[in-house]
């Protein structure tokens, strides 16, 4: 697809200050536009905006924030959207919302544009992380699911562990595009000795002292708690660690609370910009990705870029993300603290090279690329032309 195809990419749940969907829809578009497309981003914000930024123009319609969230909006008026997208006469529709959103497929099937959902969460898990019974979080899942496979051309998948849901249901226009790590930003060159020395304690800090790094939105599919219970755990076992927190969420309050009541030393960092989080990313001993159902997890990624290996979740798709460089755990901090010790008795040197290796296979071009792919039609596949044909 070399013809300057125009994609117009649709989202909901990103704020000035959420994470991994940010990172991966500014990447992605810089990705488009350097391949010489034309990529519009439409998402909700407080007020109305249009911008050309780096990865392309960027849309802002205004959306109600979502009760519960931490301050996530989402595009709510069909009106205005369908408006929007009659005058910018996509060529391809970018969808990453399969709840709120998945009206667009339909949209976009009368428009004859071809369309794809990218899917960015596990809906069954997140229904189980916020307490929903088993059984009804699969069969809600595979509910939404059926409809999302329908209505769009085709459903991206980070991860074969995200792709599964949809095999589930049978399936058969899933396509696997993963995500990638900006191996300049995130660079072990980053670490920060002072940085370093703040977190541990200062001057009087035990000089074993471990440096445990948490990179999360603190919502409850995050299960950023688990963090606090490896810590409490590896400190009764006498280690001397210390937790950095960097990300914010509803649960940042109990967090810091439970914190306090404990006496576990938790530095809540807030929301970092990026050359801030690279540096805490490098200074760190270890990172923790206690996330459930995390589909590919771009934060654990940028901290093995920075030469820091992680201990993930494994019921989430990261252990196939990270792994020989970071260890796997069950759902439990004594599960995280072990895993946490057996990546401290390697090598220090050997564990941080491997963590930047592991990174080194995940580049936004290769990404990028990928996602084209997905983009593209049949005749853009047989002959390699950039064709803005619609779909018929």
């Amino acid at each position: 697809m070399s013809g300057g195809l125009r994609i117009v990419r649709l989202a909901n749940f990103v704020t000035p200050a959420s994470g991994g969907l940010r990172t991966a829809l500014r990447e992605l578009g810089a990705g488009y536009r350097a391949a010489g497309h034309e990529p519009v981003l439409v998402v909700p914000g407080a007020r109305a905006g249009d911008e050309e930024t780096g990865q392309g123009r960027v849309i802002t319609l205004p959306g109600p924030v979502l009760p519960a969230t931490g301050g996530y909006r989402v595009l709510l008026e069909r009106r205005a959207l369908t408006r929007l997208l009659a005058e910018l006469a996509p060529d391809r529709l970018e969808v990453s919302d399969r709840t709120t959103l998945r009206w667009t497929g339909g949209w976009a099937r009368r428009a004859r544009v071809p369309a794809v959902m990218v899917s960015h969460e596990s809906v069954d898990g997140v229904l189980r992380t916020w307490g929903v019974p088993q059984e009804t979080a699969l069969r809600a899942a595979d509910s939404l699911n059926r409809r999302s496979a329908h209505a769009f051309r085709r459903i991206v998948c980070t991860t074969e562990w995200a792709a599964r849901e949809f095999e589930r249901i049978g399936a058969r226009n899933v396509v696997r595009a993963p995500l990638g790590v900006d191996l300049t930003r995130h660079h072990p060159a980053h670490r920060s000795t002072a940085l370093r020395a703040r977190l541990l304690g200062g001057d009087g800090a035990d000089p074993g002292a471990v440096l445990l790094l948490l990179c999360s939105r603190l919502s409850p599919e995050k299960r950023p708690g688990r963090a606090l219970d490896a810590l409490a755990e590896l400190r009764g076992r006498g280690v001397a660690a210390r937790l950095a927190v960097a990300g914010e969420g509803p649960l940042r309050r109990r967090l810091a609370a439970r914190a306090d009541a404990e006496r576990l030393p938790v530095a809540f960092l807030g929301h970092l910009p990026a050359v801030e989080v690279a540096a805490l990313q490098a200074s760190a001993d270890l990172a923790l990705a206690p996330g459930p159902v995390e589909t590919f997890g771009l934060a654990a990624l940028e901290a093995l870029a920075c030469g820091t290996p992680v201990v993930a979740s494994a019921l989430s798709a990261l252990p196939a993300i990270v792994g020989p460089a970071g260890e796997t755990a069950a759902d439990s901090g004594a599960a995280f603290a072990r895993a946490a010790l057996r990546l401290l008795a390697r090598d220090e040197g050997e564990r941080r090279a491997a963590a930047r290796r592991r990174a080194e296979e995940y580049g936004w071009p290769a990404a990028t690329a990928a996602f084209l792919a997905a983009h593209a039609m049949p005749e853009d596949v047989r002959t390699g032309s950039g064709s803005a044909a619609r779909m018929g």
